[in-house]
């Protein structure tokens, strides 16, 4: 299982697979069997949105166990999370903000043991 990150700008936190478009985030989700995924919203000038992704994984079924959306846009994780929580599994847990900084040093520690190992 991974953990990917969807962002076009920020540095991708420690644990994670970095995703630095929509097309590639879901492709992603297609191949791998994704733990956690955070989603940004804008992905740039042009380019296609999170709501993209959201809706892929809604379409498709591709929901990972655990859903954080970080993006900035409010208009934008508002459309996600509606997307999302209408049509996610009961077992999905879908967040509507960051992943907590103390999350992120647990996850940061498991991939540092996972790595040692």
């Amino acid at each position: 299982m991974i953990h990917v990150y969807m962002d076009d700008l920020r540095r991708c936190p420690s644990g994670f697979t970095l995703v630095r478009t929509v097309d590639e985030c879901i492709e992603l989700l297609r191949i791998s069997e994704v733990d956690i995924l955070s989603l940004d919203y804008d992905m740039g000038p042009g380019e296609k949105t999170g709501a993209e992704v959201a809706a892929a994984i809604a379409r498709e079924g591709l929901y990972p166990r655990e859903i954080f959306l970080h993006t900035s846009s409010m208009a934008g994780k508002k459309s996600m999370y509606e997307i999302l929580y209408q049509n996610k599994p009961e077992c999905v847990i879908l967040h509507n903000g960051p992943i907590p900084f103390e999350r992120l040093d647990e996850i940061e520690g498991m991939a540092r043991r996972s790595a040692r190992n």
